[in-house]
């Protein structure tokens, strides 16, 4: 697929400039730092993407299963 040079020089004139480039880079960590943190979210054991076949999977999670992304007591305690 061969483009037009002039479409070419036209998107470098106008949004190619040096001091944009760290813009740029942030923009795209934070756009792949939500779609990671979303997509993680999206494959909790909270959520119910079918309720026909598995209509309450949280009842799946094992006891000792750690489901939250940081936990600071590691041992739980026994009730």
């Amino acid at each position: 697929m061969s483009q037009n040079p002039n479409t070419l020089r036209w998107i470098k004139k106008h949004w190619y400039a040096p001091e944009a480039i760290p813009i740029y880079a942030v923009i795209g960590v934070a756009v792949g730092g939500a779609t990671w943190y979303l997509t993680r979210l999206a494959r909790g054991p909270d959520v119910v993407w079918d309720r026909k076949n598995n209509p309450q999977p949280w009842l799946n999670v094992d006891q000792g299963t750690n489901t939250k992304m940081m936990a600071v007591n590691q041992k739980f305690d026994k009730s």
